[in-house]
């Protein structure tokens, strides 16, 4: 078995989990897992965990997110992207500063109502499922923020902007919103992941989880076997007291660990900083 941590450029028409089929195949390994789906019309940065590096989503660096995407103004469709479209709507062109001045409006902490055709769950079911059976589906808004949105190009009626954002955000309602606010529609036609936090694609190239982990590091200052053999921690052997989870690197292996109220518990433990290792 292989801990992989590394970074697949997902092409479009494809979903995240055939993707990641054709990934273990690539890699021959069955225990391989992906953190933030892509819609299967996106394309980008999907970050690629296996073995025991599954196990560490939660704690790497994936925020902000930086997505590059175009939108179709005037073009309708239920599903806000490409795949789709239902009616074509010819409008005016706009002025460039009046584009980018809607495009910053955006910039800061707001409310969005997730598209109908998404992953989140309705009473335990996905709400594509229900809009693809005609079911009434709604969404509760979520808090989300735009950290900077830029305009790349606009060839009318076609805008293309590059969005940072916070995590849960989603590119295809925020394109449906700047159209609402040029009085008109709109639908994506081109959505790219650039970035997702620390993480960028280099031809999956093999990472460092280590250099990837978005908590501190404490350092252990007792005998390593304790670690080794996952034996009860006293504080008095750390070198940071405080609460908090940290992760504390020993021989060839590395440990999550919490400290609350001057106590300490394992998170996770002996994750190996080698590629392979074995059961």
């Amino acid at each position: 078995m292989k801990n992989l941590l590394f970074v697949a450029n997902k092409p479009m028409f494809i979903s995240s989990n055939k993707f990641l089929s054709q990934l273990k195949k690539k890699y021959k390994e069955k225990k391989m897992g992906f953190s933030g789906t892509l819609d299967p019309f996106a394309c980008g940065v999907l970050v690629i965990a296996s073995g025991q590096y599954t196990k560490l989503f939660r704690f790497l660096k994936k925020s902000p997110k930086v997505y590059l995407s175009t939108l179709f103004l005037g073009a309708s469709s239920p599903t806000l992207d490409i795949e789709n479209i239902i009616s074509i709507k010819e409008i005016k062109p706009f002025d460039k500063k009046e584009i980018e001045k809607v495009l910053k409006s955006f910039i800061g902490k707001q409310t969005q109502i997730p598209p109908k055709y998404s992953a989140k769950k309705i009473d335990g079911k996905r709400a594509y499922e229900l809009a693809r059976e005609d079911k009434e589906v709604k969404l509760k808004e979520i808090e989300v923020e735009i950290y900077d949105i830029k305009l790349i190009n606009y060839s009318h009626p076609f805008v293309t902007f590059e969005a940072t954002v916070s995590e849960g955000t989603f590119i295809r309602t925020l394109g449906e919103d700047i159209a609402k606010k040029l009085n008109t529609r709109g639908t994506l036609t081109y959505l790219e992941r650039v970035k997702e936090g620390e993480f960028e694609y280099e031809c999956e190239k093999k990472l460092n989880p280590i250099n990837f982990l978005k908590i501190p590091q404490n350092y252990f200052l007792g005998d390593n076997k304790k670690l080794r053999l996952g034996q009860k921690l006293d504080i008095n052997e750390f070198k940071i007291k405080e609460d908090g989870e940290y992760f504390v690197v020993y021989d060839d292996f590395f440990c999550i660990i919490k400290i609350k109220d001057k106590k300490v518990s394992y998170i996770l433990n002996k994750i190996s900083l080698k590629e392979e290792y074995e059961n």
